[in-house]
């Protein structure tokens, strides 16, 4: 058994959850179902970041004090996951959590003692909305290139760290495997930036541009503690560091795994910044950073900016948790943006979960009642469908182990097909009606043993949908497993 720590990372709340957010807690919960299932112990993470000052932008657009808006949209946050089934076993918000602040002081305060910070005048571009700055070659046209927009000039004095001291020790870690980053591609991307030459950075703000919002630097309270710092210190300030070292000794120093879950567009903070932070500090690195890529809808990356925001959970309203999930780890690849419309969701659920592992829970249940009263026959496990069961189940722990979640979907779905194809060769409809008694056993059997192994294969992916299927089987629950769905127009994009 192993000890597994896997986290998302938290976002702003400036605005309401989009698409984006719930692709990256279904992909993380799925990691951390699959190894509960192997009986690894698991602790899983996600939260909201509080400290930003895009919230406090967006407080007062809205004409809302900051301490209000900011717990509403983390509401809704906290409230997607939920809607979703997400298995977290902790939920942070850095504005409130009383674990947050002094776990962060005490980080600053070890990379403080390493000689790591220090105090410098400083010119630079700043987007506000990536909560970075940027060098003029960074900015194509002059424009952030995630944001599409101009960013500002900002001239004070800020605490620095000293990321260059830093690159040779990142390089060395990346290369060798310790932090392990997937796909190769992002791995590949890291290792160009620290090679090109990486320079030390701001970690902190004038109080005064950050509305005095945040967390002040220790000994220093005309100084905030940049947000991704503040933020990045989350996945050990929520383990109790610089509070609680028996929940931070077993699940950072002594874990196994310690996985973060993010989007392509934070990589340097995660796989540069936040390392570099732990080194200055003396702590350990993650083990791992899975890097996921944008949901675009119309071909465009889902922002708030563009006006294309996806509300995920009108999507769970009006085609429930399972469907959803299920487009977001059958379709979404691992390398390249998967755009997104209600029809593809449609489609993609009819076919596999309705049609696919529905139906044949449904058809194979009605035989065992009609025939069998309820009591499904046994099988010897040498049968051809069982050991294609055996090398799904051994391909998708694969494949999880590599973050190439949609492959291991997609085995779950080939499996449902190789079911559905016995089932309609077989056709143990008319081996009763010959009187071949052994012949239908030995296909119902094959079949009832294979759904109940799907139902734990699909279970990581769409958790209602294997309870349903479990429960129809063992129980003889009634109803269908999965509805067929028809697009409701539920979700265009939000201007």
């Amino acid at each position: 058994m192993s000890r597994f720590y896997v986290t998302t990372a938290i976002p702003y709340v400036n605005s309401s959850p989009h698409l984006g957010h719930a692709l990256e807690l279904v992909e993380a919960d799925v990691l951390a179902r699959a190894r509960r299932r192997r009986g690894d112990e698991v602790r899983f993470l996600s939260g909201t970041d509080d400290n930003a000052l895009k919230n406090v932008l967006a407080a007062e657009l809205a004409g809302v004090p900051v301490v209000d808006y900011v717990r509403a949209r983390a509401d809704e946050f906290e409230s997607l996951g939920r809607k979703l089934s997400i298995s977290l076993d902790d939920y942070i918000r850095t504005s409130t959590d009383p674990r947050h602040r002094p776990g962060v002081e005490a980080l600053w305060r070890a990379t403080a003692a390493s000689g790591d910070l220090y105090t410098r005048d400083y010119e630079g571009l700043y987007c506000v909305g990536c909560e970075q700055f940027y060098g003029p070659d960074e900015l194509p046209g002059g424009r952030c290139p995630e944001h599409g927009t101009g960013p500002e000039v900002v001239s004070e004095r800020n605490w620095f760290f000293r990321l260059s001291r830093y690159a040779s020790q990142l390089l060395d870690a990346i290369e060798a495997d310790r932090l392990h980053i997937e796909p190769e591609a992002r791995r590949n991307e890291v290792i160009a930036f620290v090679r090109s030459g990486v320079e030390d950075i701001s970690v902190s703000r004038s109080a005064g541009r950050a509305r005095g919002w945040g967390i002040p630097v220790p000994e220093d309270p005309e100084q905030v503690i940049y947000v991704w710092y503040d933020a990045l210190g989350n996945y050990i300030t929520s383990l109790g560091y610089g509070t609680n070292q028996t929940d931070y000794r077993k699940w950072w120093l002594e874990s196994d795994e310690r996985v973060h879950v993010i989007g392509k567009g934070i990589l340097r903070f995660h796989a540069v910044y936040w390392p570099a932070f732990l080194l200055s500090a003396g702590q350990p690195l993650p083990t791992s950073i899975f890097v996921h890529e944008y949901l675009t809808v119309s071909g465009a990356k889902i922002s708030k900016s563009v006006g294309n925001v996806v509300d995920p959970a009108a999507l769970v309203e009006a085609y429930g948790a399972d469907p959803l999930r299920w487009w977001l780890v059958a379709d979404v690849p691992r390398l390249g943006d998967a755009d997104f419309t209600e029809e593809r969701l449609v489609d993609r659920a009819n076919r596999d979960l309705a049609n696919g592992y529905g139906n044949l829970v449904n058809r194979l249940a009605t035989l065992i009642d009609r025939h069998r009263a309820g009591a499904p026959p046994t099988v010897a496990s040498t049968h051809p469908l069982l050991d294609r069961v055996a090398a799904a189940r051994l391909r998708i722990e694969k494949s999880l182990d590599r973050f190439d979640i949609r492959a291991a979907a997609l085995t779950v779905a080939e499996l449902i097909r190789d079911a559905n194809t016995h089932i309609s060769e077989q056709r143990p409809w008319e081996q009763i009606e010959r009187g071949d008694e052994a012949g239908f056993d030995l296909t119902v059997g094959a079949l009832h043993a294979t759904v109940l192994a799907i139902a734990d294969l699909i279970e990581p992916f769409t958790p209602d949908l294997a309870a349903r299927a479990r429960a129809r089987i063992e129980s003889r629950a009634p109803g269908l497993v999965q509805d067929r769905l028809e697009p409701a127009g539920a979700q265009a994009p939000l201007s």
